[in-house]
């Protein structure tokens, strides 16, 4: 069987070469995600012949795998996450898989597998210029939003530094008082994985900023690059009730992206998780692409 690790911090190191040789453009493939989600999601790594792999659990599916990620004899290394789990007395499931990840199972596996989409973890992808720019009628809105934001409030964006952590954390907290976290399965899991962020946020590499009105912190978001030419926000946080915070955030961090990453073209703002009100937000800032996701079963 595949020797499998609780993933730590320290993990990092060894596992960030291979995902950037894999390139991959699924959020799910990002230390920090891994990470992040590890207490949540059960995930255990191992490096088998020079490919990352993962497993984890998911509810109804236990357990799954991501595709691996890495380069050389691929058809060897599935071969032997299929036979891992067998042994384990399961069926063996890849989860999060790209049209991609599909045409090549079905190449080394003809008629092996069986795949059934999950939209609710479609990522959105958009063109970072956009996000920069906000041109044109379809953005008419949120420069409405940020205009009105400006003219209501004496504000400033800075950079999240060990100085201001702390604030961001407190924020957060409220956030999660007012949305009623501790009530809300989703919620509260997500809010386990952004302590963990905070946590280790120097270790994991993040960058992130806040925004001010007068010494208050009324948003923030943090992310990391995914692969070559993609940028992943993780989180993005704001008082709703402050019109304009979550539009202003956005843009802001989005041009410090465009200042300090001239290689990256996109920006994965992740998935929805089914969420309607999230959906609607995420596909308010029209998507240049949606980066599909499927289950993969085998037979």
């Amino acid at each position: 069987m595949i020797d499998f690790k609780r993933i730590e911090i320290e993990d990092k190191k060894w596992i960030d070469p291979l995902l950037a040789a894999a390139d991959m453009p699924g959020c799910q493939h990002n230390f920090t995600n891994l990470f992040a989600w590890s207490t949540i999601y059960n995930y255990h790594v191992a490096r088998f012949e020079d490919f990352l792999v993962v497993k984890g659990e998911r509810p109804d599916i236990v357990p799954v795998c991501l595709f691996p990620a890495g380069q050389g004899n691929l058809k060897s290394v599935l071969e032997a996450m299929r036979w891992d789990a067998l042994e384990g007395g399961c069926e063996f499931s890849l989860i999060g898989l790209s049209p991609e990840n599909i045409a090549v199972l079905n190449s080394l596996f003809p008629e092996d597998f069986e795949f059934m989409e999950m939209r609710d973890s479609f990522d959105y992808v958009y063109l970072l210029d956009n996000l920069v720019h906000l041109t044109g009628n379809k953005y008419q809105a949120k420069r409405n939003h940020i205009n009105g934001f400006k003219k209501n409030n004496v504000w400033s964006f800075e950079l999240i530094s060990p100085e201001n952590l702390g604030e961001c954390w407190e924020m957060n907290i409220e956030w999660c008082k007012r949305h009623c976290c501790q009530n809300d399965e989703s919620l509260d899991n997500e809010n386990c994985a952004v302590k963990r962020c905070f946590e280790n946020y120097a270790e994991l590499g993040l960058e992130g900023g806040l925004l001010r009105t007068g010494e208050r912190v009324i948003a923030y978001t943090m992310g990391d690059r995914l692969n070559s030419e993609t940028y992943d926000i993780h989180i993005e946080k704001a008082f709703g009730e402050i019109r304009g915070a979550y539009q202003m955030i956005n843009r802001e961090f989005a041009a410090y992206i465009r200042e300090n990453h001239p290689e990256i073209i996109y920006v994965n703002r992740e998935e929805d998780m089914g969420n309607e009100g999230l959906r609607k937000a995420k596909l308010s800032y029209h998507p240049v692409r949606m980066e599909q996701k499927y289950l993969g079963k085998l037979f």
